[in-house]
């Protein structure tokens, strides 16, 4: 078993001089780490998951017995740049279990959104095949026991509601995921008792709010250092011409933000997103940075719900290459226009590489109207206050 733990990790980073004493951070720290000791100390973890699934299911449901012992999860809470999602990563590497998932809570409810809808096209028969029952209309005993099959501890990241949709789902499915035992660590830029704020039917919402603060411990981290912001402030957000030099900028400037070094660059993973079962291949992807050539993405058949995606699970995209707009690229050029409205609208840091200086890139065609919104927005994006606001959309449910 490995002797790594949240804290021993942390405290790597501190020595190094990666981060910061921050006393937020180092509650944070000691709830990550309680709960992987806890983890440790249950039965049947030593092992790592090489265990049977239904002794995992047995040892599960003994947990939430009536005196109800599960471990207690961790709720991580704050502004941009923090930390959330790095001490939630410096965790789920160390967690002491094997049946464990990291994803970023907008794709995981595209994930419950495509089973309800599987569900539902079910005849009487296959369900009951699939272990349901044949007139039982709730779906959410069904699908929150194969998500506890497949993972017993869920990590969160960007843990957000702004969807009537998704807001009617949770209440039901986390009623019964926590009935079943699975354990939870989140990362949001509000507090439970903000999720949703003013949304429609809020009070349905209402149960599910009560279920985190009940299982999960809700930490606050509000420290003096945003890491984020630091990183990027003073940087150059555009470069020009595209060249090796600018490259190479680019290139520096992704592996100052995932806290890797510039040798493991052929390390670094590639994604793909999920877009209503449709895959979206991401070339580079971490820590919340993507990178993308404008080839890739404007230049194939994606539309707004591909470029929606993308800016719900990234914080900051970096774009290689991107050309000057002539009259002939008017299909790249919208789709272009459409990326960067998506980035715009939920905060995205966006960086990249262009041919010419951005007054120069559309130089002509149907789309100058248009065009001349998007070099505004671009130009705001490079704004101080653009770079220190926090990611999600601003709406009255983000």
């Amino acid at each position: 078993m490995t002797t790594s733990t949240p804290e021993t990790e942390y405290q790597i980073l501190l020595q190094t001089g990666e981060l910061k004493p921050d006393s937020d951070q180092a509650k944070a720290i000691a709830s990550l780490t309680r709960l992987h000791r806890e983890l440790i100390d249950l039965p049947s973890m030593h092992n790592r998951g090489e265990r049977s699934k239904s002794r995992w299911s047995t040892v599960l449901f003994h947990w939430l017995g009536n005196d109800n012992t599960a471990p207690k999860g961790v709720y991580l809470y704050g502004g941009v740049g923090r930390g959330k999602s790095m001490l939630m990563d410096l965790f789920f590497a160390a967690a002491p279990i094997a049946s464990k998932r990291r994803v970023h809570f907008h794709e995981f409810m595209l994930d419950i959104h495509a089973r309800l809808k599987d569900w539902h096209e079910l005849s009487a028969r296959e369900k009951v095949q699939l272990g349901g029952r044949a007139n039982d209309d709730d779906p959410m005993p069904f699908i929150a026991r194969k998500i506890i099959e497949e993972s017993r501890l869920l990590c969160f990241d960007e843990l957000q509601v702004t969807d009537i949709a998704d807001a009617m789902v949770l209440t039901r499915l986390f009623k019964e995921l926590f009935t079943q035992g699975v354990i939870v660590v989140a990362t949001s830029n509000r507090i439970p008792g903000e999720l949703y704020k003013n949304g429609l039917n809020r009070q349905r919402f209402q149960p599910f709010i009560e279920q985190l603060e009940e299982r999960l411990e809700v930490i606050s981290l509000n420290g003096p250092s945003d890491y984020r912001y630091d990183r990027l402030k003073g940087s150059q957000t555009y470069y020009y011409p595209i060249n090796e030099e600018t490259t190479a900028q680019l290139s520096s400037t992704f592996f100052r933000l995932t806290d890797r070094r510039i040798e493991d660059r052929a390390k670094v993973p590639s994604e793909e997103l999920d877009i209503k079962g449709r895959m979206l291949f991401v070339p580079k992807a971490a820590r919340g940075v993507a990178v993308f050539s404008f080839k890739r993405l404007c230049e194939n058949p994606y539309g707004t719900a591909d470029y929606l995606t993308i800016a719900r699970t990234y914080h900051t995209v970096i774009m290689v290459a991107v050309p000057q707009f002539t009259a002939e690229m008017n299909d790249s050029a919208r789709r272009f226009i459409h990326f960067i409205d998506a980035l715009y609208e939920h905060g995205v840091k966006f960086l990249c590489s262009t041919a010419v200086p951005l007054p120069a890139l559309y130089a002509g065609g149907d789309l100058g109207f248009e065009f001349e919104r998007t070099v505004s927005r671009l130009t705001e994006m490079q704004s101080e206050d653009y770079l220190a606001r926090g990611h999600g959309k601003l709406s009255i449910g983000s």
